[in-house]
């Protein structure tokens, strides 16, 4: 009899923990999609219904990889290659200063640059943004350092100062870039430097900078055409830097707007890349795109390709108003 009651009990027990469990299933099963729909609503680019009053064609562009949002929507108005593997050569920048901004909590702090940063940058030929060893410079310049003339010794700084060294803080971006469903970008440094491991999609980097667009911090500096500098020790009277993407243009318009900022990047074997940000007839759309033949001493092809599109965007918007 009393094994009996104690089977009873234990079954009993059984089932009881079994329901628990049920219940607990089906509550995270009717959570998850919410939760994942919420953070895809916030990050993820969609291509259904993406603005079929606009007509553009990427087939002709010298970029062979290339993606364009509707940035209010996060709508895809076209895209071309835009899950094949690129190396983002330095629009990998665009999420260090992401970082840099979200984990700084005033920018106008200065902070000395460590000597210890620039030996390998010198060998690398990194572009740099023109600071010393040693100087002491305020966060902000840093940012635009980082952001306008491609400015590795400013990524570097961030990094130590946030995270300690560049490893931890490659980590950081992994750890972003997973939360914002970038699942086909892997980091391994914070300048974009080649590494066979360090790759993206142009459609990734869209995700990056349409997120990174929302920080006021971060839209002022990607949108400001150059910088002038606090003065340093240093630098007495402080210097000014420029857009590496508006420094080749002779005009922002395009028709029926102008392009308000972007990012470059090039290395050999990324080639010419872009990511950039257009206002055209009251809308405003990111353009990323990558791998265009050609180098720095060469015909700016990307930049080309981004006149081209938004040309295309503002007549066809001008077209269906």
């Amino acid at each position: 009899m009393r094994r009996r009651r104690r089977r009873r009990r234990a079954f009993a027990g059984m089932t009881a923990a079994a329901v628990l469990l049920c219940t607990l299933f089906l509550a995270v099963k009717t959570l998850y999609p919410l939760l994942s729909e919420e953070r895809k609503a916030d990050t993820d680019i969609t291509y259904d219904g993406a603005s079929p009053s606009l007509s553009v064609n990427l087939d002709n562009l010298y970029s062979p990889h290339a993606i364009l949002i509707d940035l209010d929507s996060g709508k895809a108005v076209a895209a071309r290659g835009s899950q094949d593997r690129i190396y983002p050569a330095s629009l990998t920048k665009i999420m260090t200063a992401l970082l840099a901004v979200e984990e700084t909590d005033n920018l106008d702090e200065t902070v000395t640059l460590s000597t210890r940063i620039f030996p390998k940058l010198y060998a690398e030929e990194a572009s740099m943004a023109g600071f010393q060893p040693g100087e002491r410079v305020q966060l902000r310049d840093l940012l635009y350092g980082i952001l306008l003339p491609s400015g590795a010794e400013c990524c570097l700084a961030f990094a130590e100062r946030i995270a300690g060294s560049e490893e931890a803080f490659v980590k950081l971006m992994n750890e972003k870039a997973k939360e914002l469903g970038m699942d086909s970008t892997h980091f391994c440094n914070s300048t974009g430097l080649h590494d066979g491991n360090h790759y993206s999609t142009v459609e990734d980097m869209a995700v990056l900078l349409k997120h990174a667009l929302k920080n006021a911090d971060f839209r002022e500096a990607f949108t400001s055409s150059q910088h002038s500098t606090l003065p340093s020790d240093l630098h007495p009277d402080g210097f000014t830097f420029y857009s590496t993407m508006f420094e080749y243009m002779s005009s922002a318009k395009v028709t029926g707007g102008e392009i308000l900022g972007g990012k470059t990047g090039y290395t050999e074997e990324a080639g010419l890349c872009l990511a950039s940000l257009a206002g055209i007839n009251g809308k405003e759309y990111i353009l990323v795109t990558a791998k265009a033949d050609g180098t720095h001493d060469t015909e700016q092809f990307h930049i080309l390709d981004a006149v081209n599109v938004y040309n295309q965007v503002g007549a066809s918007s001008n077209d269906s108003q």
